[in-house]
């Protein structure tokens, strides 16, 4: 008989995690993989007014967010919508997608990431914008490319960036 592994009690506390910046907006990690065997991760994501996610795909992971606060933009392939405070939404991998902040007023979502993992991505993000000066042009490339993300620029970009307002991502 083979020994299941339980994943140890964890409990994070409101207000509780380690807080970082992804260069557009916030990061705060609650769940790791470590806490969940793998299963998923959970993070926040704090949005200031005009902070855009750039269109991006995920090719080993689905998130599934929740907005807590403001109201926050998705678009994912052709479907856009914004959501406000007990807003949920899908974005599956292998899908274009990007987020942002859709208000006049700072946002937040709490980001389900299946299966766990690409928190390491955002650790090592957050770990190279607080390290000084910005990341060198290619050593954000390099880290998504190593957690399977891809970027794009689709012919969407600009009229979601003037229509909400929104600073544009590098190279849009």
């Amino acid at each position: 008989m083979t020994e299941e592994l339980v994943p140890p009690l964890t409990v994070v506390r409101p207000g509780e995690g380690a807080e970082g910046f992804l260069g557009s907006i916030g990061v705060v990690f609650k769940l790791g993989g470590a806490d969940t065997n793998g299963a998923l991760s959970v993070v926040e994501h704090p949005f200031p007014v005009g902070a855009m996610v750039p269109p991006h795909l995920h090719t080993r992971e689905d998130e599934y967010s929740i907005v807590t606060e403001g109201e926050i933009g998705f678009r994912s392939g052709d479907r856009e919508a914004v959501l406000g405070p007990g807003g949920y939404i899908t974005k599956p991998r292998g899908e274009l997608h990007a987020m942002w902040n859709a208000g006049s007023v700072p946002a937040r979502m709490i980001e389900i990431i299946s299966p766990a993992g690409f928190e390491n991505c955002f650790r090592e993000m957050a770990e190279m914008f607080a390290d000084g000066p910005p990341p060198s042009a290619d050593a954000i490339p390099a880290l998504v490319a190593k957690y399977g993300l891809e970027f794009g620029q689709p012919e969407w970009l600009p009229d979601v960036i003037a229509r909400f307002g929104l600073t544009p991502p590098p190279g849009a």
